[in-house]
This record gives C-alpha cells, structure tokens and sequence, in this order.
C-alpha cells in the first residue's frame, strides 16, 4: 500500500479477529436508530466524561493532603503519556482499518478514517484504559463508573467499525499498564515539589503577618 508517497505494511489479521468485527459491525448495522446514534456520539463523548473526571478527582483533593493532590494532577499526564506511547506504536506496526481491508463486512456507522491513521493499537482505548487505572488510583470510589466506561468506550470503536477487537483489548491494556507506571513514578518527586510550595508559600503568609 502506497500512502503519502511512501510504501506502507499492513498486518495480516487473524480469520477470528475478521470474523469478531463482521458479527460486531453487523450486530450495530442490524440495532436500533437511538443505539446507533449513542454509540456514534458516546464512541467521542466518552473522552470528555474522562476529562470531567479528571477535574473532579482534582478539585475533590485540592489544598489537601500533598500526595493525594500529586496522584490527581498526575492522572492526566500519564494518561497523555500513554497516548504518545501508543502513537509510536502505531507507526511500528502500520496496520490499517478493518473497515477498509475485512472483506464481507458491513459498512462502518462513522466514517472510515483515512489511509495512513492506523488502527492498532487503539488511541481511544489507550486513554480509556489509563483514564480508568489513574482516575482510580486519585479517587478510588471512581473505580465503578471509571472500569465500565473505558470497556464501553472501548467496545464502541469496534461496535462503530474503526477498529478491530484486539486494537482495543490491548489499547486497553496498555493504557492501564502506562497510566499505573506513569503515576507510580510520578507521585514522589510531585509530592516533593507541592510540598516545598506550600512550605514557601506558608513562609510567605507568615513573614506578611510578623511584619503587619
């Protein structure tokens, strides 16, 4: 395959990995107008409900214990970390969409993306899984909506026929393993650094009083 000028590869799916994304994809084609229609819109909208959470998990700690708000603040940078790792990733393997090369399969309930946006691994599963995993790991309470979310979010790239089964079973996987190291190794030295602030800052706030 050509792409851009350059000669691309394509991975060479399993007949199982076909057969999963044709009965997936014709189960949506065959589902009700609303499921389609949630499934288009919650295949996007469930990144932002990250975000939110994201927010939440901040604002819930904030001015609070300094490792509790270093794991919060951390969240979304690990998981932006594993959506690097996963674009890199992207370009070592090349392989292109399923609802471009699965012969027999119904056509896809979002458009197909272009030649040259690879499929495996998952971004959208990537930053699901580690979403889920640091959410978690700032607001442990979270770890019933975050997990179900990033498995429907997940689902709904196969379900809208982007995306084979395993681009998003490892997409999931490596987010949450990326998102668990990011954090883990994170959390000391941010711990350190908020501390040092808030000690500066509460040297501050008394050498303004002792002088008042």
């Amino acid at each position: 395959m050509t792409v851009g000028g350059r000669s691309v590869r394509s991975v060479t799916m399993t007949y199982a990995d076909d057969e999963w994304y044709r009965d997936i994809t014709s189960f949506a084609r065959d589902s009700p107008s609303w499921l389609q229609l949630t499934a288009e819109i919650g295949t996007e909208a469930g990144i932002l409900v990250f975000g939110l959470l994201f927010v939440a998990a901040w604002w819930r700690v904030r001015g609070g214990d300094p490792r509790a708000v270093a794991v919060a603040c951390l969240a979304p940078v690990a998981t932006a970390v594993a959506y690097v790792v996963s674009e890199v990733l992207k370009t070592f393997f090349d392989q292109d969409r399923p609802c471009r090369t699965v012969a027999g399969a119904v056509a896809p309930l979002v458009e197909c993306p272009e030649a040259g946006d690879w499929s495996f691994p998952s971004n959208h599963a990537t930053i699901a899984g580690a979403s889920a995993v640091t959410v978690a790991l700032a607001w442990r309470a979270m770890v019933w909506l975050t997990v179900p979310l990033a498995l429907l979010l997940a689902f709904s790239r196969v379900f809208v026929g982007v995306h084979f089964p395993h681009d998003v079973a490892v997409g999931l996987l490596l987010g949450a393993a990326v998102g668990l190291l990011a954090v883990r190794a994170g959390t000391g030295p941010a711990t350190r650094v908020l501390s040092a602030g808030r000690h500066r800052r509460g040297q501050r706030t008394r050498g303004r009083r002792t002088r008042g």
